[in-house]
């Protein structure tokens, strides 16, 4: 979503941050191209003026001047403001009332608010433990009602019953006291969009306002519509009154102006957001790392995150216990490659490595990809469990009926087979004797240099640690030099990992540039 705003502004804070010192013109210069980049991007007028003219007026102090690197802290300034455009803090929905807390999703057609009430409910019943009814108030468009009807039964969560003839204002009523009766700690009202906002539909809105009396009123809202979002939420929020945002396709290719602004034009704060077709793939917001993200700072936290989602302890601990032997097969390599496409791939991991933003063009140009990665998982899976198991096996004809069962050819698997080799002999090494081994010795010196040292020479369990030690983690990170535009990961020279010079060309598998 932010990418193009993040490559510009990227190399304007760079040009900054690279010289000794900085004049008044200098900044204004800078400026004017942040102004642009941020127009670019289909950011709101006003809120493009109050960022600039808010950023000028800290930029040109005593506070600059005084300072030891002055574009670094032009870049924190840019950084700070950024945030607070987004939103101090992260806000999630509010469940905080008696039960059952009613909760309204409003919003134009196809803004996906079906999908998101179903997405809401899921995260509520699986995180939070409450028992959730989904009610659909949709009587005009066709199947509305089943449809949510059937993402209850994928999700697991009731649905209110379908009584064909119902207003939207009855089944609010209705809902409610099915809620009430059934135990449910939250009700989720679904109700109708329309292809541009009209009278009608707002009348209607207030008619079920009224009748259900919602704790929480979330307007659903494309991030890819740019200004019209905006303008959405304004009038949404002056006639019925919304106390939150939900931005849908975060995952897409739009120029994120829509997200920059609605939270500044509106005062009401972005508390998720939705960035895939899956069920779950819904994130709260968090403005601090989202600003991270945008200046190229990488998010650890999210990273972790989504670390203690997707890995399976059990899996990990078995690996581990293979590492320490030196042993590494070919499932071995399949599940690693299963749990980075379950991260959101190797694009998706670096965007929020510290520092590593800038990589996934190099990685693509070197051919490392999330294609790469899917078509050797298909030559993997085309082994029988044998060769799996003993890779040496794979003689000529073998090759051949993988090739043919995989869609690849023989220098694919080859490929594949000289990258086993390589991890393989990287884990040997790192399960030798002597000190708890090379992995254990690099993880405790990673920890030492984050400020978590007494952990017993390794890292925390991350999967273990609550939202406020995560959020510490991140600063201790960031004290290290983890956080900063370019810093990198803390002794790897500065924005490399290990043994890849600083680069992607020489990892397994991959050519080697001439």
């Amino acid at each position: 979503m932010f990418e193009s705003l993040q490559d510009r502004l990227g190399s304007i804070l760079n040009g900054l941050t690279g010289r000794g010192a900085l004049s008044e013109a200098d900044v204004s210069a800078a400026l004017r191209e942040v102004r642009r980049a941020l127009l670019e991007a289909d950011v709101a007028l006003d809120v493009v003026r109050s960022f600039t003219e808010k950023v000028r007026e800290k930029a040109v102090g005593a506070e600059i001047v005084k300072s030891i690197k002055p574009g670094q802290m032009v870049v924190k300034i840019v950084h700070d403001e950024l945030v607070a455009m987004l939103g101090s803090e992260g806000v999630t929905i509010d469940l905080n009332a008696p039960a059952p807390v009613v909760i309204m999703m409003v919003g134009l057609q196809g803004s996906g608010k079906t999908t998101t009430t179903g997405k809401i409910a899921k995260r509520l019943t699986a995180r939070d433990k409450k028992k959730v009814l989904m009610a659909s108030l949709d009587t005009r468009r066709p199947a509305a009602q089943e449809q949510l009807r059937q993402l209850g039964v994928q999700t697991g969560v009731d649905t209110l019953p379908i009584i064909a003839g119902q207003s939207p204002t009855d089944i609010a009523a209705r809902a409610v006291q099915a809620a009430k009766l059934g135990g449910h700690d939250i009700v989720i009202l679904d109700t109708a969009g329309r292809t541009h906002i009209d009278e009608p539909l707002m009348m209607e809105m207030a008619e079920i306002k009224r009748k259900s009396s919602p704790h929480e009123i979330l307007l659903v809202a494309d991030a890819l519509t740019g200004q019209d979002a905006v303008n959405l939420a304004r009038s949404f929020d002056e006639r019925v009154g919304i106390t939150g945002l939900v931005l849908t396709r975060m995952d897409g290719d739009g120029r994120g102006g829509a997200a920059l602004s609605m939270r500044a034009i509106t005062g009401k704060p972005i508390k998720l957001i939705g960035v895939g077709e899956k069920m779950d793939e819904l994130e709260e917001f968090h403005p601090r790392r989202v600003a991270d993200r945008i200046l190229g700072m990488g998010d650890i936290v999210s990273l972790v995150e989504k670390a203690a989602e997707n890995i399976d302890a059990e899996k990990a601990a078995a690996m581990a216990a293979k590492m320490a032997k030196g042993k590494f097969d070919l499932n071995d390599l399949a599940d690693q490659l299963q749990q980075m496409q379950k991260m959101g791939g190797m694009g998706g991991i670096m965007g929020l490595m510290p520092g590593m933003a800038g990589m996934k063009d190099k990685m693509s140009a070197a051919g490392l990809d999330d294609k790469l990665f899917k078509r050797q998982i298909a030559i993997i899976s085309s082994m029988t469990r044998t060769e799996r198991a003993n890779p040496d096996i794979l003689k000529h004809s073998r090759k051949k009926r993988i090739a043919s069962g995989s869609g690849t050819d023989a220098s694919d698997i080859n490929k594949l087979l000289k990258m086993h080799r390589q991890m393989a002999d990287m884990m040997k090494m790192m399960g030798g004797k002597g000190k708890g081994g090379m992995m254990k010795q690099m993880m405790g010196g990673l920890a030492g240099k984050m400020g978590l040292g007494g952990l017993g020479g390794g890292m925390p369990d991350l999967s273990k640690l609550d939202p406020k030690q995560l959020e510490a983690l991140q600063k201790q990170a960031e004290a290290a030099g983890l956080g900063k535009p370019g810093g990198g990961l803390p002794g790897l020279g500065g924005g490399g990992l290990p043994g890849l010079g600083g680069g992607f060309p020489g990892l397994p598998g991959l050519p080697k540039k001439k």
